[in-house]
């Protein structure tokens, strides 16, 4: 087997990026644009000693779940893994890896899933964008998303995923740019101006928000702009953000307030949230309200428990838990963050939360170790590399009755699990919550009960 070579494949799963995986003489393939049940026809571009990366020149036999995209570029754009594949199917497909992942990683022989809760439907789901802002071939300025592991943009200033509203925004934005004519910024040589153009929208109080990315300090003739964007129903904020570092980190340390407020408002269930620029902020907030919903119910609450939320972001799952506790403390890195929580707290009225800015893994074992503290029940929420060993440690050494996990990442999460069950816990429910509609990524709420002495 070598370069350039025509094989015949079977997919028969999908990869963590999306790649279709299938077998040709003893070998495993990844072949982009394939969904599983494909018998496909690809040409070999990479070969290892055991694997290759393959490319898809013809479908012999489509899958009985393929379907064709919705969206126009969704072969060309990085977002959208798995648009090609019915929906039923990519719930099954997000079940199994979940399932896969429990049982290779975290050793557990029959997880204890419950169904996954899906999406009503797989689109328009996303209430914040972030539209990186260029030149095309032919020198003209667009605005869309990367094409996948590239820079390269791809022409779409309506992805189906988000807000309609965002067509609307990225047109007076570019128009804005081209009548005074203003850069792009370009990442070669770091010239230009513009670089991003983020938008937020509430969906429960129809809020909107726009962010411009500036290579500088200013961004011209700003009045004239926000005059047009202001005239968009909901437009609540328009700020700019200062990035003038060489990075691929999309927004900066410092904003400036163009016009209205800093932030906007939405809700889950009945939390109102206050919500920056810089703020994290689930961005599917209908499932987000559902996965909410399964960690309280897993919590098993009365009113007369303490509870540490770990991660705690803008305190989102903080609020909803101090709804139904005696006390919630937070703990998260980021300080605005923490001043977001406090803030969101004072404006719902909820008293019994407390929160802790700085690092979990040195929080946590800190106020344990000189404070003695207490946990009935502990909620995790971490980003996507799970938690840290010692946190672990420190969760377990707490020793609360249950632990809830929300977890982004199944296998960081099976080898969360696996720590945490070693050290007096079960699992007790699994519960795969689909918040990024065609994508290949999952969310979990996982039950562990404290096994008795």
């Amino acid at each position: 087997m070598k370069k350039d070579d025509i094989i015949t494949l079977t997919i028969e799963d999908l990869s963590s990026e999306g790649l279709g995986v299938g077998r040709a003489d003893g070998f495993t393939f990844f072949v982009k644009d394939t969904v599983i049940g494909d018998v496909a026809e690809a040409k070999v571009m990479k070969m290892k000693k055991t694997y290759g990366y393959a490319r898809l020149t013809r479908l012999l036999a489509p899958s009985p779940d393929r379907i064709e995209p919705p969206c126009p570029v969704a072969r060309q754009c990085g977002g959208c893994q798995i648009q090609a594949m019915s929906y039923p199917a990519q719930l099954r497909f997000k079940e199994k890896k979940v399932r896969s992942c429990l049982q290779r990683i975290g050793g557990i022989a029959d997880p204890p899933m419950e169904p996954i809760i899906g999406m009503d439907t797989p689109f328009r789901y996303r209430n914040k964008a972030q539209f990186p802002v260029g030149r095309d071939r032919e020198g003209r300025l667009t605005a869309g998303f990367y094409a996948g592991r590239t820079h390269s943009i791809i022409s779409c200033r309506d992805c189906l995923l988000g807000a309609e509203v965002n067509e609307r925004i990225l047109d007076l934005v570019l128009s804005h740019m081209e009548k005074y004519h203003i850069a792009s910024y370009n990442e070669a040589d770091g010239s230009g101006l513009v670089r991003h153009a983020m938008t937020r929208v509430g969906f429960c109080t129809g809020q909107i928000m726009v962010c411009i990315v500036v290579n500088g300090r200013q961004l011209p003739h700003s009045e004239a702009l926000c005059v047009a964007l202001a005239e968009i129903p909901g437009m609540r904020s328009i700020t700019l953000s200062h990035n003038t570092e060489k990075t691929n980190v999309i927004l900066g340390r410092e904003l400036t307030l163009l016009w209205g407020s800093d932030f906007i408002e939405d809700m889950i269930g009945d939390v109102r949230f206050c919500i920056s620029p810089l703020s994290f902020y689930q961005v599917n907030p209908r499932q987000t309200q559902k996965l909410y919903e399964k960690a309280l119910e897993y919590a098993g609450l009365t009113g007369r428990e303490t509870v540490w939320d770990l991660y705690c972001g803008i305190g989102t799952i903080s609020l909803f838990l101090a709804q139904k506790a005696r006390q919630v403390y937070g703990v998260e890195l980021v300080p605005e963050a923490i001043r977001d929580a406090q803030r969101n707290a004072a404006l719902n009225g909820i008293a019994n939360a407390e929160f802790y800015a700085g690092r979990v893994e040195d929080v946590l074992p800190q106020k344990y170790a000189d404070e003695g503290i207490r946990a009935d029940v502990i909620v995790v929420d971490p980003p996507r590399k799970g938690c840290e060993e010692s946190v672990l440690e420190t969760m377990a050494r707490m020793r609360p009755q249950r632990i809830v996990y929300v977890s982004c990442d199944p296998a960081t999460l099976a080898r969360d699990l696996k720590y945490l069950c070693g050290r007096g816990y079960e699992v007790k429910k699994v519960c795969p919550t689909d918040m990024f509609g065609n994508s290949v990524h999952c969310e979990c709420v996982v039950l562990l009960s404290r096994v008795e002495d």
